[in-house]
């Protein structure tokens, strides 16, 4: 389960985060690309930007859902 005290920094404010146990395997930037983006030089995803639409949300939720080591989060903002 995503830790809220161990998200990247990058991410952008909102209910949505990915942190340190991403592994970067591309699931999250795949099923949401307009929310989850890529720093190359971490090696990991992060939220660039909270979703804005009822489709944005749900691919969001897919993508947590999808995440295949939880690194996902949602602090209920």
């Amino acid at each position: 389960m995503a830790d809220v005290g161990n998200k990247y920094q990058q991410n952008t404010t909102g209910k949505y985060y990915v942190d340190d146990q991403c592994i970067d395997c591309d699931l999250c930037r795949e099923t949401a690309p307009a929310n989850f983006t890529r720093d190359d030089d971490g090696g990991h995803s992060f939220v660039h930007k909270q979703p804005e639409s009822e489709e944005e949300l749900r691919l969001c939720e897919e993508a947590m859902a999808g995440c295949p080591v939880e690194a996902i989060g949602d602090d209920g903002e």
